[in-house]
């Protein structure tokens, strides 16, 4: 049982056990030790702050006069040390012009030693860059060609020159046998005029009736004619090397116009230390700079009918013309036909776009409205 009143304090029941009130000490003795402790705290720091200001100075004293043995001991060993050194100077000073005279030898040779890589090494660039001219040839310049254009066309007079150096030049040697004579109408002759050249030529044909085989003029359907009959023959009579069919010639070389042109017109006497063996003209161009065809491109070699000069580059320009026209005789049909679809195409592009914009106009100009109430 517990109880507990404010008015009457008494005795305070906590189970079967009686326990006295607690009695408050009166006010004034509160404050009079209250004081006391305060006071007495005070005197107490303030004592300890005066020790600590008097440990503090006296400990401070000591470190300067530490400080001053120590700075005067070192001034000491400093200038034992100055005399230490002195003297080694004085003794060891022959032996440092030994040094340096030795030092200045070193690096004479590094720099001697750098010199010589920097030379090795530039020398072996050299070599590299030569072998790999006398491996792949020099490469070729870039000319303006006027057939590169995206729309450009041949120039079909060039065509026609290109054709006569071919034919007075070229062919004794060089076979076309994928161009017929046909290919040339419209190109560079008329039909009258490439009938009456191919008539020139003579062709075996055959069999006849009786089964034997039989020589006739030339068509507009035959093929450019054959230097040689076979392989063989070809070899034997240019000391072994196989002239190739020109039909493809500027699309089996690497760039392949330029590269013609150069070869065409590459020729020189080769230079000191390079030795080129009978029968063979030197050539930076060419693949080993050695080639077994002799330079045929030379001023007036060829007259040309519409009176143009017949210099080297004038002859080499057109007849290399003439070999790009015969590796892509369709190249102005395909310009043309490329033209005339990308033109139809934009025509469908701007239809389209007008009609999208037509169909879909109604839609992204639409409003809707969300009518929450109903």
């Amino acid at each position: 049982m517990y109880v507990f009143t404010m008015e009457n304090i008494g005795p305070v029941v906590w189970g079967e056990e009686k326990y006295q009130p607690f009695k408050f000490p009166p006010p004034y003795l509160w404050y009079t030790r209250h004081l006391s402790t305060c006071l007495g705290h005070k005197i107490r720091s303030g004592y300890a702050k005066l020790s600590f200001l008097s440990t503090l100075a006296r400990r401070s004293h000591h470190a300067k006069v530490e400080g001053d043995i120590k700075k005067s001991q070192l001034e000491v060993i400093d200038n034992d040390m100055k005399l230490l050194e002195l003297q080694e100077r004085m003794v060891t000073l022959p032996a440092q012009g030994q040094d340096r005279l030795g030092s200045a030898y070193t690096n004479s040779l590094r720099c001697l030693a750098l010199f010589g890589a920097g030379v090795s090494g530039l020398w072996g660039c050299s070599m590299i860059a030569c072998s790999d001219e006398a491996e792949h040839g020099l490469a070729v310049p870039n000319y303006p060609w006027p057939h590169e254009g995206i729309l450009s066309s041949y120039d079909h007079a060039s065509i026609r020159r290109g054709h006569q150096v071919y034919q007075q030049v070229c062919a004794s040697c060089h076979s076309m046998s994928l161009i017929s004579f046909r290919d040339l109408v419209g190109v560079a002759y008329t039909e009258e005029e490439t009938k009456a050249m191919a008539a020139e030529i003579e062709v075996v044909d055959g069999p006849n009736d009786e089964g034997e085989m039989f020589t006739r003029p030339g068509k507009l359907s035959d093929r450019f004619p054959q230097p040689y009959v076979n392989e063989q023959a070809a070899r034997f009579a240019n000391g072994g090397a196989y002239p190739p069919d020109l039909s493809l010639i500027t699309k089996a070389r690497h760039n392949g116009q330029n590269y013609v042109f150069g070869l065409l017109t590459g020729y020189r006497d080769p230079p000191a230390g390079v030795s080129i063996r009978e029968g063979l003209h030197y050539n930076p161009y060419f693949p080993g700079g050695a080639i077994a065809m002799p330079k045929m491109l030379i001023d007036g070699a060829v007259e040309y009918e519409d009176g143009t000069p017949a210099t080297e580059a004038q002859m080499g320009k057109d007849v290399v013309t003439f070999l790009a026209w015969a590796a892509e005789p369709e190249m102005e049909e395909r310009k043309l036909m490329g033209f005339k679809w990308i033109f139809v195409l934009s025509l469908a592009l701007l239809q389209a776009g007008y009609y999208r914009r037509l169909k879909w106009s109604i839609f992204k100009s639409r409003k809707l409205v969300l009518d929450v109430v109903n």
